[in-house]
């Protein structure tokens, strides 16, 4: 009998599944570990899956989602109760949001290259959130026993390959580009970013109210739009004297290969500079060394070139270049 292309939707959907619990959740969250091989194996719920576009699959957006609609994530039997019986809810979210995870941890891995530019900078983020990442200057970084900066919230890194920076970037403006720019002043928006935080980690939660708190306490520009088709016009309101750097981080995954050579292209014809903290099938670099172990790892590229090993909510960088 013919494979139908429903059976290769679930079939895809059910690797990615199970490469999400062994190579992102394994010794990160055991209940996502336990919810994506759960459903890697349910073809009831992989054939609701399969009914949406791929980008509306996947295994963050599916686990926020539920918990974003008070459903249950600890037990497997319980969640699939639910996503079954609440199935048009879920589905209805799963196609209007989009993981926006907002960790303001993933600043800890670029302040070594930030704090090393021409300063002072102006920062805009592609695919910014609700912004918090655009505040390396106002958080404080604990790279072992080495302390950068103070106040709060305080960022931990495991740094190998580079001494820490010895000082935080000066940043004189910030903005940033989302299609679905997130207001830390509005209850539904936190909610959501802090559905989208992963069940056992009471320590990221904390990070991103703290960090919310610096963030509305001076909002930054952030502008509804394409990366595409918007990023120069936002680009050329940066203040002259400054240097201009456009980052990103876990953000190109969700945009077709077509669009990402699309922005590569634009950035490179944007004066400043270019940080990039995206994952190694994404954005595809040569040479590259092994990851330093089997989880999953993003390369950090400064204007093209890899520079470092990171992992995916700031907690490591291993330096290579």
């Amino acid at each position: 009998m013919s494979r139908t292309p429903t059976d290769d939707q679930e079939t895809t959907t059910a690797g990615r599944y199970a490469e999400f619990a062994a190579r992102e959740a394994r010794d990160v969250s055991p209940t996502y570990e336990r919810l994506a091989l759960a459903v890697s194996r349910d073809r009831e719920v992989l054939a609701l899956l399969a009914a949406l576009p791929p980008a509306d699959r996947q295994p963050n957006l599916l686990f926020g989602v539920v918990r974003f609609l008070g459903g249950p994530v600890e037990d497997p039997a319980a969640f699939r109760d639910f996503v079954l019986a609440r199935w048009a809810a879920v589905a209805a979210e799963l196609r209007a949001r989009a993981t926006q995870t907002n960790e303001a941890g993933r600043c800890a891995v670029l302040l070594p290259v930030l704090a090393a530019l021409p300063q002072p900078l102006a920062l805009l983020e592609v695919g910014a959130s609700a912004g918090l990442c655009l505040y390396p200057d106002r958080y404080a970084y604990r790279y072992g026993d080495r302390q950068v900066g103070a106040g709060g919230p305080v960022l931990d890194c495991a740094l190998t390959g580079i001494a820490p920076p010895a000082r935080r970037p000066e940043v004189v403006w910030r903005a940033g580009l989302d299609l679905n720019p997130l207001d830390v002043t509005d209850p539904a928006d936190m909610a959501w970013l802090d559905a989208l935080v992963w069940p056992e980690h009471t320590a990221r939660r904390a990070r991103l109210r703290a960090a919310a708190s610096v963030a509305a306490a001076e909002p930054p520009l952030l502008v509804r739009g394409d990366l595409v088709d918007d990023l120069p016009a936002l680009a050329a309101r940066a203040p002259a004297g400054a240097t201009l750097v456009v980052f990103h981080t876990s953000v190109l995954y969700l945009v077709p290969p077509p669009r990402r050579a699309a922005f590569a292209e634009v950035i490179r014809n944007l004066p400043g500079h270019w940080i990039a903290n995206e994952a190694p099938d994404v954005l595809r670099h040569d040479g590259l060394p092994a990851p330093p172990d089997g989880a999953h790892h993003n390369v950090l590229a400064l204007d093209g070139v890899p520079l470092a090993w990171t992992r995916p909510h700031g907690q490591a960088l291993t330096w290579f270049a």
